[in-house]
């Protein structure tokens, strides 16, 4: 006997039933043209809806780097030209050496303590041309405050100015005025006050009742020291 399977012309066929569809293989929803169509618009929204999402998400922006807060700048303040001048105090009286001082007519200004009030009092130190009995009767420093008001004294050298500001003439060398009353003090003349005390820069010309308030100088060693105000 032949092992070989009869052929399949042999196979019966399944007895077909009216009403009775075939086997469910041949009728699956993935064929219908309708499924597939919904299933291709199900996809195109997906893709439209989370593309848009995609699109319109916030999107990180790097910000501009913050500019540094402006520079004010402060002017520093000007500095003090009586810093550099020598302030006369009891612990350090010096105001300056022989040595810049030895020209007649020569000139420094300075400061000195005024021991009643506290206040720093401008001074002018000057080199008279000649000494007399003493080595301190060569210089002639006195407070650069008029001894009433408040007029600031002047030392002028320029004798055109003595007869421009001061209608003065007859001025042989320089001279110390007061440009508030026009008065001007004489340094090579002494005046005597009441109380019989002798001071200098006697008055040459003008209305002011004395001379300007002196102050007292010491010479040590090379040294010109201020030690009091009159």
């Amino acid at each position: 006997m032949s092992d070989q399977s009869p052929p399949d012309r042999y196979k019966a066929e399944m007895p077909q039933i009216p009403g009775v569809s075939g086997p469910s293989s041949s009728r699956s929803p993935l064929n219908n043209p309708t499924v597939r169509m919904v299933g291709v618009l199900l996809t195109v929204l997906l893709v439209v809806f989370f593309g848009g999402r995609w699109m319109l998400r916030p999107r990180h922006t790097e910000l501009p780097p913050a500019e540094p807060p402006p520079q004010i700048e402060v002017p520093s303040p000007a500095p003090d030209p009586n810093a550099a001048l020598p302030h006369a105090t009891q612990q350090d009286p010096g105001i300056a050496s022989i040595a810049e001082m030895a020209q007649p007519w020569t000139s420094k200004q300075f400061f000195i303590r005024n021991g009643l009030t506290g206040e720093n009092v401008p001074g002018l130190l000057i080199r008279l041309p000649a000494s007399s009995a003493s080595q301190e009767n060569g210089y002639w420093a006195f407070s650069m405050n008029a001894p009433y008001g408040n007029c600031q004294l002047e030392y002028i050298k320029d004798l055109a100015k003595l007869k421009s500001d001061y209608d003065f003439s007859a001025a042989k060398h320089p001279m110390v005025g007061n440009p508030c009353s026009r008065t001007l003090y004489d340094p090579l003349k002494l005046s005597n006050l009441p109380g019989n005390v002798w001071v200098r820069g006697a008055i040459a010309q003008g209305s002011d009742l004395r001379p300007p308030l002196g102050i007292e100088l010491k010479v040590q060693g090379k040294n010109i020291n201020a030690v009091r105000m009159e």
